[in-house]
């Protein structure tokens, strides 16, 4: 009996393996009739809103990956469903199937296109630009299926790829083995480039690019004179070190005549040190440096004292800063140190670390110095951060060096998705309060406000420590999350932003790839909105958080009044000067 089992099995392996089905060439249009389906369902879906408006042809390249994510899913499950050898329909009821999910599909793309312009007007209304023209259309059809076809040539090639791969251990493996050791061979070669070479070229590249870039300076921008700055002929810091955004923030900002002017009485000079990554070798050197640039301009004699971390290229963002220091007649001093020139979406990927362990060496060695001082005479200290900065001012409160002298407050705004105090707080947040806008513990140290305030929202009294974090409802750097792939975002559920348009609607998988795209246009919206927040704004945390002596909310709107025409007629100044 064995033996004739055995030869079954033998003449079985014997026997010539059945043609396989030849797959569509590279450059052959053809098409699989389940991934046309359901990439048509996902190529609608990409024409519902998002978080902010998208041009034509970002639109275009939404759209056309999209469809492609949409196709390769449908080829995948009909692939498998195959593979595993399941009944299908064939023959008259598989082509009315065919036709009826096309005459489905066909009507919700129908319906998607007709209401994309409406869709994406509602959206441009309400953060105040103009409305969109229905000629964009040529450019998002163009463009869509240029993405598409690019993509589909790429798979395909990876599909010859495996096909070549497959057919080469199918002479010496059973036909499923060799299917599975050639994804998995084809899979890790993928990896490895992916994540080794790829993401290796990625960066040098962009090293390259953004290390000449942070050498240029912006328009207008001049060694300042005041020994107050660092940078200046008196600074133990030289002015080329401190790269791009170092030396914009030490020859901008108010003077004490500008304040001065602003408040009615006398006012000082504000003091602004900064050490950038080529003032000094190594972290603890640039750390102690700006220590030395501290004491040298008497920064420990001030009223208030900022410790900012910086974003990804260095910046120390105007309007996050000049409020503070007219709003305390010019006695203040703002420090800060570059860890990177990279923006801040680049950082984010690459020095998570480099942020915090920058926060807390400089934090640490400025902290230690200050706690030495007689309580009565040295400055509040406070700590800011904007975008990726926000990351590192996290990395701070959630140290033990302020266990034993605690500081008077923090401002964080546009906190990235990656901050894990803020998602920690998000999550515990008191029952009726949206996630968009938290009110934690009543209020009592950690307050969240966005355009329209919310500083005043919690029962507890706000202190001693005053921790704000500033966030648009419309901010996809702090509400895009990679879970929202499968899992709809409590930021979509009941009550919405002011900033959030009640048609947009979460899909899986395309609500997360909309957000994707989202991310680096959220600076190139109107003020307000997105990722880009107002003098207003930072005025308004800033008075809450410092609480300066007799002000109010019309004092508040009278300055970034004032910050605002002065931010105009700079920008006019420098274009006129401009050839």
């Amino acid at each position: 009996m064995a033996t004739g089992v055995r030869e079954r099995v033998v003449s079985r392996l014997s026997e010539p393996r059945p043609p396989r089905k030849r797959a569509p060439r590279i450059f052959e249009f053809t098409f699989a009739a389940v991934g046309l389906v359901v990439g048509l369902w996902f190529f609608a879906l990409s024409l519902t809103p998002s978080l902010l408006p998208r041009s034509g042809y970002v639109q275009g390249i939404n759209s056309g990956v999209a469809f492609m994510i949409g196709y390769g899913i449908g080829v995948a499950i009909y692939t498998l469903y195959r593979f595993l050898g399941i009944p299908y329909a064939r023959g008259r009821v598989r082509m009315v199937l065919l036709a009826v999910s096309l005459g489905f599909i066909g009507f919700t793309a129908a319906g998607a296109i007709w209401g994309y312009v409406g869709w994406q007007n509602e959206v441009r209304l309400n953060f105040g630009m103009e409305p969109l023209s229905p000629w964009g259309w040529p450019t998002i059809i163009i463009v869509a299926a240029l993405v598409a076809a690019l993509i589909l040539i790429v798979a395909r090639s990876l599909r010859t790829l495996f096909r070549w791969v497959d057919d080469l251990l199918d002479r010496w493996l059973p036909r499923r083995l060799a299917v599975l050791v050639a994804a998995i061979a084809l899979i890790s070669v993928l990896w490895w480039v992916l994540s080794g070479a790829f993401v290796n070229a990625f960066f040098t590249t962009s090293n390259w690019i953004f290390s000449g870039r942070d050498a240029e300076d912006k328009a207008g921008v001049e060694q300042p004179a005041s020994a107050l700055k660092s940078g200046s002929p008196d600074s133990l810091v030289e002015f080329d070190t401190l790269g791009r955004q170092g030396r914009s923030f030490v020859s901008t900002g108010p003077t004490a005549d500008e304040i001065a002017a602003f408040s009615g009485d006398d006012a000082l000079e504000p003091i602004r040190a900064y050490v950038g990554l080529k003032s000094a070798e190594t972290l603890e050197e640039r750390a102690d440096l700006l220590l030395e640039e501290l004491v040298r301009t008497d920064a420990f004699d001030r009223e208030v004292m900022v410790i900012a971390t910086t974003t990804g290229t260095g910046l120390i963002a105007p309007e996050g800063v000049d409020p503070l220091e007219f709003m305390w007649g010019g006695d203040t001093a703002i420090a800060g140190v570059q860890y990177s020139y990279l923006p801040s979406w680049i950082s984010l990927l690459a020095d998570q670390e480099v942020v915090q362990e920058t926060s807390r060496v400089v934090f640490r060695t400025i902290h230690d110095h200050w706690s030495t001082l007689p309580e009565e005479s040295r400055p509040d200290l406070y700590l800011y951060g904007l975008s990726l900065g926000s990351y590192g001012v996290e990395a701070i409160l959630s140290s033990a060096d302020i266990l034993n002298e605690p500081i008077e407050g923090a401002l964080m705004v546009g906190p990235p998705f990656v901050n894990p105090m803020h998602t920690e707080i998000e999550a515990a947040r008191d029952a009726g309060s949206p996630s968009w806008l938290p009110v934690f513990s009543d209020g009592r140290t950690v307050r969240f406000m966005n355009q329209d305030g919310g500083l005043d929202r919690g029962n507890a009294a706000w202190g001693p420590t005053r921790v704000t974090y500033l966030q648009h409802g419309s901010d996809p750097v702090v509400f895009f999350h990679p879970d929202t792939a499968l899992d709809e975002p409590e930021w979509l559920m009941g009550e919405r932003a002011p900033d959030v348009v009640d048609s947009m609607v979460w899909y899986p998988i395309v609500t997360a790839w909309q957000l994707v795209l989202d991310l680096p246009a959220a600076g190139s919206i109107p003020d307000g909105y997105g990722h880009l927040y107002t003098r207003l704004e930072n005025a308004t945390a800033w008075a809450h958080v410092t609480e300066p002596a007799d002000w109010d909310e019309a004092r508040t709107l009278e300055l970034t009044a004032l910050l605002d025409e002065r931010a105009a007629a700079r920008e006019a100044a420098l274009e006129a000067a401009t050839p």
